[in-house]
């Protein structure tokens, strides 16, 4: 009798093991509904659409599974990495460039000496069709002379035809001109651009220590 008594302890023993250790294994999901908490071996219908622990059978937090995004907080995380991203951009276009400013100019003399030239060659330019802008003016007025010799009657139409072309001209030669200006007005301010860039790059406090 007792050798079954026995028998029938170490069998429950045995089975009790594997029974614990599983029932250490589960987990339990909990969501608070109206301040109460909704538990299950599964999560709970309740806890659908909102963040939920994950439990032990002892009670101890395994863990948090937070509420799923609403769409408007979707949207806000996707524009907070679309700025981070044109944010990396930028600051690699930044760098890229500052590395071929250093690499092109060796002091800032040299940016001056490059400015220079190149507003020189502007300059030239911009004289050269404002000679044009004057001899064009000039045939306008020797025609506008022809044409008074016609006072009080009908001026030919080759004249009348010359005109109108020298007119033409002329607002077609000054739009050129102010084109030119503002090109040149751009130049100086990128090598200005340019120049203020290195200073901040040479700087001492911006060199490599």
């Amino acid at each position: 009798m007792a050798s079954a008594r026995l028998v029938e302890l170490v069998l429950l023993t045995a089975l009790a093991a594997p029974l614990a250790a599983a029932a250490q294994g589960r987990t339990i999901y909990c969501c608070d509904v109206g301040g109460s908490p909704v538990c299950g071996d599964i999560l709970p219908a309740a806890c659908y659409g909102r963040g939920y622990r994950e439990l032990s059978t002892s009670g101890t937090l395994r863990r948090y599974v937070p509420p799923p995004l609403t769409s408007e907080e979707i949207a806000e995380r996707d524009e907070d990495a679309r700025r981070r991203k044109e944010a990396e951009a930028a600051a690699l276009k930044q760098r890229r460039l500052d590395q071929a400013l250093l690499e092109t100019y060796p002091s800032v003399k040299a940016i001056a000496d490059r400015r220079d030239r190149a507003l020189a060659d502007m300059d030239r330019t911009i004289a050269d069709l404002r000679v044009r802008e004057k001899a064009l003016i000039a045939r306008k007025a020797r025609f506008a002379q022809e044409a008074e010799s016609y006072r009080g009657q009908n001026v030919p139409p080759d004249l009348a035809e010359d005109q109108r072309n020298v007119d033409g001209e002329i607002a077609a030669q000054r739009s050129i001109i102010d084109a030119k200006l503002r090109e040149r007005e751009s130049l100086r301010l990128r090598f200005e651009e340019d120049r203020r860039r290195y200073l901040e790059l040479t700087a001492p406090a911006s060199r490599p220590r």
